[in-house]
């Protein structure tokens, strides 16, 4: 049975375009990602027999497009700390996937631990801001009910948070050097 991909792009078209939008915060990016999206599901739309859940299957496709832009704009900049403003995503790409040599592996493990460690150097109320929207990836609405504050307070925490974290990263010699270097 093939999929009728005008039905696919119909049902599921306005969900992956603001999945992009909620990734990217940039229209135009948001665009581009989602014209990669498709053209994707058109290449593996002959594959569709075997695909149970049909959501599932292109949001996995849209975050790994997403994901696989992202890690190309980093290594073409070859510096983390130059990550985009308009990009708000974490500053790793913490997700792995199965494109990754041993050599990336063991870096963005190192990576990993040294952005943890100054996430642990943050205040309390900073460090948990960030856990909630990067790691368990709740929305800025759930982190103000979860802190009973409003969404404004955490806009400004998790602005803050990640300066901060910026900062701390920059003052460290050996951080800066690994990233740099």
């Amino acid at each position: 049975m093939t999929i009728n991909l005008n039905d696919l792009y119909d049902e599921y078209g306005r969900y992956i375009y603001h999945l992009c939008l909620k990734l990217t915060r940039n229209k135009e990016e948001a665009e581009d990602l989602m014209q990669d999206v498709w053209v994707k599901v058109v290449r593996y739309s002959g594959r569709t027999d075997s695909v149970d859940h049909m959501k599932a299957w292109l949001t996995t496709i849209c975050m790994n497009t997403f994901r696989d832009r992202y890690r190309k704009d980093v290594r073409r900049s070859k510096h983390v700390m130059n990550q985009p403003d308009t990009l708000d995503v974490s500053i790793l790409d913490l997700v792995p996937s199965d494109g990754l040599t041993p050599g990336e592996l063991l870096e963005q493990n190192d990576i990993q631990s040294l952005v943890q460690q100054k996430i642990g150097e943050l205040d309390a109320i900073y460090r948990k801001t960030i856990e909630y929207f990067y790691v368990y990836q709740y929305s800025l609405i759930e982190i103000a009910e979860v802190m009973k504050v409003s969404i404004g307070t955490v806009k400004s925490r998790l602005f803050r948070a990640k300066k901060y974290l910026k900062e701390l990263m920059i003052e460290d010699t050996a951080v800066r050097e690994y990233v740099i270097a």
